[in-house]
């Protein structure tokens, strides 16, 4: 299997990098000469990546093609290329529709759209996939967890949880932050409130049957450290606004 990537940005190095750490068999990988120094990076680590010249070298050399570039980019290039219709191609792309892509390729093709995150690099993570597919579905399974979707319409929920990651990470920089700021070394405050963030999440997974109702119950003890933390978030409206805010993720979504 020969695997083409166009674009090289933070999602498609991810995705290379955990094919090629997995047991996925494949004879090359051509990505695209766009962001040369990913490009180059990714070339020098892994013996079987190929720089193409241009995105069209990249669909003449491959059997699967993944699309990993920014919505306004994928319009624009998309519509120029051709593809074959005995190729899938996989689009990690946020705003472009299955329906729009159709009509933008333009070739009777599998396509799919996934929704990979940074963890997939370790061989980690849930990846959503519309519409469902075995092959892809058997791809991921072996970088991930794919979870297949029936509707394009409830796997944009899944796009709009998606844009939560970058506030996940906010939050444990100002608890690490705080630490610092409290005299503690930055390498212990980060590692510390990033192995008990890891833990927690570990612990609701391993228990994956409860409702996530039970972990916010177990973890506090009225009056406690817990209580007061969560209570006092909770009134000031920190939950409400983070669903608003996915909430409104999901309309832009909607909207495409």
């Amino acid at each position: 299997m020969k695997l083409g990537f166009i674009g090289t940005g933070n999602i498609s190095s991810d995705v290379i990098n955990g094919i090629c750490r997995s047991r996925i068999s494949f004879k090359k990988i051509t990505i695209s000469p766009r962001n040369k120094k990913k490009a180059q990076k990714l070339k020098k680590k892994f013996k079987k990546i190929i720089i193409a010249k241009s995105n069209q070298e990249v669909i003449n050399k491959s059997d699967w093609i993944f699309l990993g570039v920014l919505p306004e980019v994928g319009e624009k290039i998309l519509p120029k290329l051709k593809f074959k219709s005995n190729q899938t191609i996989v689009s990690f792309i946020s705003t472009i529709s299955y329906s729009k892509l159709k009509k933008i390729i333009k070739k009777k093709t599998t396509i799919v759209r996934a929704i990979p995150m940074p963890p997939i690099a370790l061989g980690k993570g849930p990846v959503p996939i519309f519409p469902p597919n075995k092959k892809v579905k058997n791809f991921f399974n072996k970088i991930g967890t794919t979870i297949e979707i029936k509707s394009e319409k409830l796997s944009q929920n899944f796009w709009a949880i998606s844009g939560s990651m970058a506030s996940f990470y906010e939050l444990l920089k100002i608890l690490s932050d705080w630490l610092v700021k409290k005299k503690l070394k930055r390498n212990q405050a980060q590692k510390y409130i990033t192995s008990l963030y890891s833990a927690l999440a570990e612990l609701a997974v391993a228990n994956s049957s409860r409702d996530l109702k039970y972990f916010v119950t177990e973890s506090q003890t009225p009056g406690g450290l817990n209580w007061q933390g969560v209570n006092e978030l909770r009134k000031a409206g920190y939950f409400k606004f983070l669903e608003k805010t996915i909430n409104n993720i999901l309309k832009r979504l909607n909207k495409v």
